[in-house]
């Protein structure tokens, strides 16, 4: 590895970790090829530095790739010294963290590059819900390599180099680089939904760090609550009219206003990210109507319904939370399901692995209707009768199988019809019917809401929601595994 090159890669580990405390393993690896001269080209550290060392003084593995080292590829040495990391990350339960800046697959040693890739895989997977897995892109990241950042929990790219491929956009029939990089972190993040955050080089590895700083280490790890000097009491005043930007309304919720939002490009009409509650890391899922920018301006408005991909991304966040026994909050604000040809081909069977993400997690889940829960969507988006320990409702919140409205018109059709006043008798029997169907009130005393509170008090009543929740034990059903 040339100075210059092994001084970038080296860079962005010194830059993850802890001031002097990165150890590097395997320093003296090379290639051990011998075909097609490989023996005649300096490879040291075949292309990539392994070693670990400290974030926020927990531990944490890295690797960090390099282009200027054959391209970057991975060859049979290269992946033996990252799948070494990932066997001692898994004995010692602690996170791993890979720089990526890989031409993917070397030509020269083909077959043994090929093992290679697979047991980097294997080691993947296995790793899957036992340690937490980063990923940061900063150069070329094709081909098989390209699955590599998909199976880790979360996946940064820089916002101007990095590229993210299986197949380059050149090579998509009708499409080309300059009319669609499908390479790119916009698309990736925006429309892909693969990258949790793009941005400049500095920006992505302070966003690893602070992850990697609030997460488990491992599966096993109880969490340690940091020590909170935000009132666990304080009245959330005027929540309710920013909550339709649920980004904001979870912000508002936790200590001190933070929030790590992730996957925030892509599906914006839901959103997922870490809250903190009482010094105690909280996954929070939530429907979003309103996007407001940072001058309190509207940027993008969304119906109030479950599309395929935020079903998804929900899904997926839900199960990487109960996977680290991280706990839930669900904001709830849902009318349906979105209606379209495209949704049509793929929301039945997104909704059914957001229903089983939400139903299978035994962590303590809390959910807040703060606007309607209507139908089989509302069931969804984390309801008593899939699995919530504690549901809330604010006052105005809709809870039942449909708006009142709709519900009107479809049971009073013929009365409607022979009505000299239709709009007035509408309007009559959407309000009896809302009364007796469709209100918190109606749902809780039916027990499908726990109790009604104010907005304001959502912080203080959550909290002590969890704070009881902290001892909740579960026993599931013998099985392998299940196939959602």
């Amino acid at each position: 590895m040339s100075d210059m090159s092994r001084s970038s890669a080296i860079n962005r580990i010194a830059t993850l970790l802890d001031d002097s405390s990165f150890v590097e393993i395997g320093g003296y690896v090379t290639a051990r090829s011998t075909d097609f001269n490989l023996q005649d080209q300096e490879i040291p550290s075949d292309g990539v530095i392994t070693g670990y060392g400290t974030v926020e003084g927990k531990l944490a593995f890295v690797y960090s790739q390099d282009a200027a080292v054959l391209g970057g590829s991975i060859g049979e040495m290269h992946a033996r010294k990252i799948v070494k990391l990932y066997e001692l990350a898994m004995k010692t339960g602690a996170p791993v963290v890979g720089f990526v800046d890989c031409a993917g697959l070397r030509l020269q040693e083909a077959t043994d590059a090929l093992h290679g890739f697979g047991a980097l895989y294997a080691s993947q997977i296995n790793a899957s819900g036992v340690i937490p897995q980063i990923t940061g892109i900063f150069g070329v990241c094709g081909g098989g390599m390209a699955v590599v950042p998909t199976l880790t929990d979360f996946t940064f790219m820089e916002s101007s180099k990095a590229k993210l491929f299986v197949n380059s956009p050149n090579a998509l029939e009708g499409n080309s680089s300059d009319k669609n990089d499908t390479a790119s972190a916009q698309f990736q993040s925006g429309e892909a939904g693969i990258v949790d955050g793009i941005g400049e080089e500095a920006e992505i590895i302070a966003k690893i760090r602070e992850l990697v700083a609030i997460l488990p280490s491992n599966n096993e790890e109880t969490q340690e609550a940091d020590v909170c000097t935000d009132d666990l009491n304080r009245y959330c005043n005027g929540l309710e009219a920013g909550a339709a930007d649920s980004a904001y309304a979870l912000s508002e919720i936790s200590d001190h206003g933070y929030f790590f939002e992730v996957k925030a490009d892509y599906a914006k009409e839901m959103v997922t990210g870490f809250i903190k509650l009482n010094g105690t890391l909280v996954g929070g899922v939530a429907n979003r109507t309103v996007v407001y920018d940072e001058n309190g301006e509207k940027t993008a408005e969304f119906e109030p319904v479950l599309t395929s991909a935020g079903a998804e991304k929900a899904a997926d966040f839900v199960k990487f939370c109960d996977a680290f026994e991280i706990p839930v909050l669900t904001l709830s604000n849902v009318k349906g399901f979105k209606a379209t040809v495209c949704e049509e081909k793929h929301i039945a069977r997104a909704a059914a692995k957001l229903t089983y993400a939400f139903a299978e997690a035994t962590v303590p889940k809390v959910t807040v209707i703060t606007g309607a829960a209507y139908g089989s969507a509302g069931l969804m988006m984390n309801s008593g009768s899939i699995g919530a320990d504690i549901v809330y409702a604010w006052p105005e919140a809709s809870v039942g199988m449909m708006d009142p409205q709709a519900a009107a018109k479809i049971m009073y059709a013929k009365d409607i019809a022979s009505s000299g006043n239709g709009a007035e008798l509408i309007r009559e029997k959407a309000a009896e019917y809302a009364a007796l169907q469709a209100s918190a009130v109606s749902a809780a005393k039916r027990g499908y809401v726990d109790d009604i509170i104010t907005a304001a008090e959502t912080r203080k009543r959550v909290i002590a929601s969890f704070e009881m929740l902290y001892t909740k034990r579960v026993d599931l059903p013998l099985k392998k595994h299940g196939t959602v």
